[in-house]
Order: C-alpha cells, then structure tokens, then sequence
C-alpha cells in the first residue's frame, strides 16, 4: 500500500498560480506511474496529469500548457505546479500511483488505472 498526502491547497486569485505536493511513502515515486486528478462539485473525477518513470508527461487538454507534474524523487514528492487559474479550475485536487507496470505508462491514465490515492487538497479560485 502507498500512502499518499497531498498538501498546498487553498484559494487563490484567478490568474494566479498554486503548487501542489503529494508526499509518497512506502515505494518510490521514481518506479511508479504517478498522476494527479481533481473532482470538481456534481462533476466526475478528471484526470489531469500523468509522469512515468522516465519523466514523460501527459496531460490533459484543459490543462495542457498551464500545468505541470513533475517529481523530486530525493524527497519522495509528486508535483503539479498550476499557473493561470480559473474559476472552472476550483476543485478538490488528488494524487494517485499505480505500481503494477513498475512506472512504465505512456499516455495520460484514467482513474481505473490507479490503485492507490491520497486524500486530497481543496484549490479554490476566485475572481
């Protein structure tokens, strides 16, 4: 089991930017896939970033260009680094990790694909 604890939410002015951190412990973030989605209020979980264990990145278009994951993989930490927020971009933001393909994953991944996941963090936007 990998335990994940995100931290770094709060509200924020649209326009702004905001970074997230999701603290792994128990495997390495730098052999797992690692992905970060947010469930907005009366909506459906939505992925929005996925890294594998070569750095590769996939993200979803509505974030494409404004957000960024990344790792530090002496500190264990997954990243998202969110910039140009907007009000639609108000949501609970979660990290996920999947260690059965040993990092290896090649395009942004769907919730299904994911066995462990944090809590989350609340990001607000407003205007």
């Amino acid at each position: 089991q990998v335990d994940l604890v995100e931290t770094g939410g709060g509200s924020v002015q649209a326009g702004g930017s905001r970074l997230l951190s999701c603290a792994a412990s128990k495997y390495s973030v730098s052999n797992m896939c690692m992905g970060w989605f947010r469930r907005a209020p009366g909506k459906e979980r939505e992925p929005l970033a996925t890294l594998n264990k070569y750095g590769n990145t996939y993200y979803a278009g509505s974030v494409q260009g404004r957000f960024t994951i990344s790792t530090d993989n002496a500190k264990n930490i997954l990243y998202l680094q969110m910039t140009d927020l907007q009000r639609e971009d108000t949501a609970m933001y979660i990290c996920a990790a999947a260690t059965s393909w040993g990092g290896h994953c090649y395009e942004l991944q769907q919730a299904s694909d994911f066995a462990h996941w944090g809590h989350g963090t609340q990001v607000t936007v407003s205007s």
